[in-house]
Formats: structure tokens, sequence, C-alpha cells
């Protein structure tokens, strides 16, 4: 027999929508507090370039993601011993000090976290007969960088690697190689940065146009907008290389890219020719 009041039903159903509301509640708050990390949660980009310098392709653009709370890696592949354009220093230990420096400075004037320095021989990254195995340790080497650091997007030279130099093509063949075979940590957002023509005339006037270096502009499907401020921050990282530009170099290129770009840095992605804005969308 059934002893139960009337007015005790209506207490239990009531305690029962109090109790049913307060759990969607806490769900719903959950759920919002999941979504506002996931949203929230810091990207990461690498740039994966063979020599200290070689981020000015892509500096406004590093110094944008930076500005907007991602988190920019620059990795360097070489120690920089060979190469000092405009330095008395002589090649060896010592320019490879201050290449390095001059690295650190670049990442802090670019807003960017401090460069992954990898210490390869500057311009024998693929020299086989000194030493068949410095690929292969390249290569194990950027990949376990990669894995740790784990990008949403990557950054390098295309296959061109810009100038033609030897160790940028085999840096722009590397990270490929590590995308293309699902390495762990690689990512498929990879994108190829280029020098423009501008670029080359004023960099090497007497030098000219190299020939079937520069990617038709078709590929050139990602264009990424940048600020005034994210294009001084570039300029200022350039200034940085101080055994690599004159004073002169750095006012001339800088006028040139920001009269040439317009605003706006454009990449050719690895997989995909559908036009975009952004990096990671």
């Amino acid at each position: 027999m059934n002893n139960r009041k009337p007015e005790d039903v209506f207490e239990t159903a009531a305690t029962c929508t109090v109790r049913l509301r307060l759990l969607t509640l806490i769900a719903l708050t959950l759920f919002s507090a999941g979504s506002a990390a996931a949203q929230g949660a810091a990207r990461t980009l690498v740039a994966v370039f063979a020599h200290a310098d070689d981020e000015g392709a892509a500096a406004p653009i590093l110094a944008r993601y930076a500005r907007e709370g991602v988190r920019v890696y620059l990795v360097i592949a070489t120690d920089g011993a060979q190469g000092g354009a405009h330095t008395s220093i002589a090649r060896g230990p010592e320019l490879a000090r201050v290449r390095s420096e001059e690295a650190r400075c670049a990442a802090d004037a670019l807003g960017i976290l401090a460069p992954i320095l990898l210490g390869f021989p500057d311009a024998q990254l693929g020299n086989y007969m000194e030493d068949p195995t410095r690929l292969f340790q390249f290569t194990a080497r950027l990949q376990g960088e990669l894995q740790r650091l784990r990008p949403d997007a990557l950054i390098t030279w295309g296959p061109d690697g810009a100038t033609g130099h030897p160790d940028h093509r085999l840096v722009s063949s590397v990270v490929t190689q590590l995308v293309r075979a699902g390495a762990p940590g690689a990512p498929e957002r990879l994108f190829y940065v280029s020098l423009p023509v501008e670029g080359f005339r004023v960099m090497n006037p007497a030098r000219g146009e190299p020939p079937f270096l520069i990617p038709l502009a078709k590929y050139f499907s990602t264009r990424v907008p940048f600020s005034t401020e994210d294009f001084d921050a570039s300029r200022r990282s350039m200034a940085c290389h101080k055994t690599q530009y004159s004073d002169d170099i750095v006012q001339r290129v800088s006028e040139t890219m920001r009269d040439g770009l317009k605003g706006e840095l454009p990449l050719a992605p690895l997989f995909t020719t559908a036009r975009t804005t952004d990096l990671f969308r």
C-alpha cells in the first residue's frame, strides 16, 4: 500500500527538476569551458631555414603571428660559419658565434621565441664525401625538434631554395620529406616562401634576376596580411644581421619590399591551391 502523501510526490518531482537543471548547468559550464580552452589554445608555427638571416623572407608574418599570441619558433640548420659578406671576422667558429648572436637579436626584434640552432656545417650540409651520414643526422635532428614542438604549420624555402643555395634546397627537401612521410610532429600545413624579383634586383644589382628560380604567381595561393608594425619589426630584425647586410642594404631592401609586398606575404602551400589568408585555416 502506498502511504506517500500528494505533497511528498510534488516535493520529489520538484527535487528531481532542480537536480536535473543543476546537472544541465554543470554540463553546459564544462562544455563551454572546454570549448573556450580549445579556442584559446595557442597555436604553434615553426619556420625552418638554413642560415641565420634566411628568416627575413617570412619575417613580417612571423612578427604578426607572434603578436597575435601564436608560439613562433625559428629553426636554423647550419652554424653560418662560412658566410659574412659585410664583416672582417674570418670564417670559422668566431663568425658562427657572432651569427648565433645575430639570430637571437633578430628573434627578439620579431617577438618570437629564441632560435633553435642545430649547428650543422655551413655550406656543407650535403657534403656526402666528408660525412655520408650528415644529411641523415640532420633529418633525424629536425624530426626530433618537430616532434617536440608539435607545430600546426610550417614555413621553409621552396625546392628552388629561393636563391638556389644548396643548403636552402636541402633544408626545403628534408622538411618536405618529413611532411610527406607523415613523420611525428610534422603537420600537413607546409608553406614555401620565396624572394620576389624586386628583392634580387636590389640586393644584387649587377647579378640580375636568376633564371627559373621564382615560381609562377599562380602557385602563391596563400597571401597572409601583415601590419606596418609587423613590417617595422622585420626591418629591425634584418638590421640585426650586421655580418650580412650593410645599413644601406637594409634601407634599400626594406623600402623595395614594403612597396612590392603591399601589406601581404605570398606563400605557396605544398598540398593545396585553395586561396587563403591564414596559415592555420
